[in-house]
């Protein structure tokens, strides 16, 4: 893996309420396969990390949401938990930047409750995915085929359930990082 993504700048788009491991083990894949990554947030400082029901670290955020051009990354990771995409949904600058990913084809890596905010910009029609089970129909609605599989990739989107599908989800984000702009 390392060295993959080598010039590559990735985006990670969280708020309060962010399953820490769901951004902080990706983020070590990423820097470790050679990737620039920049956690950008709807405010400047931290963000409130949560370890399933229990508060965890506050995380450092690289950006906030208004000072940041998503033409400047070529891809885009988004994390779970569901307090985090919950409050995105909210934030049309938050779904403004995911569409930016989704329509320019860019390479996206969700995980868990983060595919929720794809529907909102745009990015789970005719779609293979997966997700936490909540979310199943959710997806199923805005037209996605949702399977309940530890990684599901199509066409430059990879999704995965939760925190124990972590190791997978990183090794197919690395990969579908590498690869760059698919035409969907």
């Amino acid at each position: 893996m390392a060295g993959e993504l080598n010039g590559r700048s990735v985006a990670v788009l969280a708020t309060d309420g962010v399953e820490q491991v769901e951004l902080t083990e990706p983020v070590k894949a990423l820097k470790a396969a050679g990737a620039k990554v920049v956690v950008v947030a709807p405010k400047p400082g931290t963000i409130q990390g949560w370890n399933h029901m229990d508060k965890g670290d506050a995380i450092p955020v690289d950006q906030a949401l208004d000072q940041v051009d998503p033409a400047g990354f070529d891809a885009l990771l988004l994390p779970g938990g569901v307090v985090n995409p919950d409050q995105l949904r909210l934030e049309p600058k938050a779904i403004d930047f995911i569409r930016h990913f989704v329509q320019a084809k860019k390479p996206i890596a969700a995980i868990c409750h983060g595919p929720w905010t794809l529907i909102d910009a745009g990015g789970v029609s005719g779609r293979r995915m997966t997700s936490w089970p909540s979310l199943k129909a959710d997806l199923g609605n805005a037209g996605a085929q949702w399977e309940d599989s530890e990684v599901v990739t199509d066409r430059g989107l990879v999704t995965s359930r939760k925190p124990d599908d972590i190791p997978a989800f990183n090794r197919k984000m690395i990969e579908e990082f590498a690869e760059g702009r698919h035409d969907r």
